[in-house]
């Protein structure tokens, strides 16, 4: 089944996550599925410490770790638990009204998104997980592997949830862009919504020509389209256009053979990630 999945944790983020995955889930009319995993470091792992012990307290010991071990895991469960029930009913809330799931999972997150990948219509995630709360640009430590791993789409959300009003199309004219300019004109996730075209390049005949056919295509579909070439870093370009344009979320075609692709998986692989206040879905 295709449907919205997204990715909850202890973190504060948590909240913006299911805010923006329920927006997701109504103006596509899909599914949503709210996914806790549970790391490694969060559930018991089989350890033998016989050795470790000194004879005369081994037993007690080994007893005592095994008892702390257990009750860790039936809390960490409880909360997760606890977690989907909360995040299924603030979607409730938002105004979901296309069947709502949960699941929990012990392991890791990649090879768990691996394995759903197929259900997957669009995957929302945290921009920081629990570890980067307090860490100011920190991305999660999950995030990269999953970008670089699944062939969905993957919306990066920050800490805070804003309706999208207005969507940027980040636009090199590779094909990897031109199938992302086509996939934003047949998906109803930014139906009626103003849309930017941004191409970053010199000012030349073929670059206009090819931010025309993403204009036209856009345009086609039924958006109301703003179509923009500028010269200078794609990073900073984005960035303060989407100031100056007051942007609500930016598209991005994700390893492209193209300044987007260096961008991405370059030296600055997290540089836009880290400096956008806004979401930002990544299209495959």
């Amino acid at each position: 089944m295709s449907q919205v999945i997204a990715c909850i944790d202890g973190s504060s983020i948590t909240l913006a996550v299911c805010d923006y995955a329920a927006w997701a889930s109504r103006q596509m009319d899909a599914p949503l599925d709210f996914l806790h995993v549970l790391g490694k470091s969060e559930y018991p792992i089989p350890v033998d410490l016989s050795g470790n012990i000194g004879l005369g307290s081994r037993e007690h010991l080994l007893q005592e770790l095994a008892e702390l071990d257990e009750k860790r895991s039936k809390v960490a469960l409880e909360q997760g638990r606890l977690m989907l029930d909360a995040a299924k009913a603030r979607a409730l809330d938002d105004g979901v009204t296309s069947p709502i799931t949960s699941r929990q999972r012990h392991g890791e997150l990649v090879d768990t998104l691996i394995e759903f990948e197929s259900d997957i219509r669009l995957l929302v995630m945290g921009r920081q997980g629990e570890q980067g709360d307090s860490a100011g640009e920190h991305i999660g430590s999950h995030l990269e592997n999953v970008v670089r791993t699944l062939h969905r789409p993957i919306l990066v959300i920050p800490a805070d949830y804003t309706e999208p009003r207005r969507i940027l199309v980040a636009f090199d004219g590779s094909a990897t862009t031109r199938k992302a300019v086509e996939m934003v004109a047949a998906s109803p996730l930014f139906c009626s919504l103003p849309c930017h075209v941004v191409m970053v390049g010199a000012d030349k005949p073929e670059a206009h020509e090819q931010l025309e056919w993403a204009r036209a295509t856009l345009a086609k579909a039924g958006f109301e389209v703003t179509a923009s070439l500028r010269a200078g870093q794609v990073e900073d370009v984005l960035c303060a256009y989407r100031t100056e344009h007051a942007i609500d979320l930016i598209v991005m075609g994700a390893y492209g053979h193209s300044k987007i692709r260096e961008f991405l998986v370059g030296s600055t692989t997290t540089k836009l990630i880290r400096q956008s206040k806004v979401p930002l879905l990544l299209l495959r």
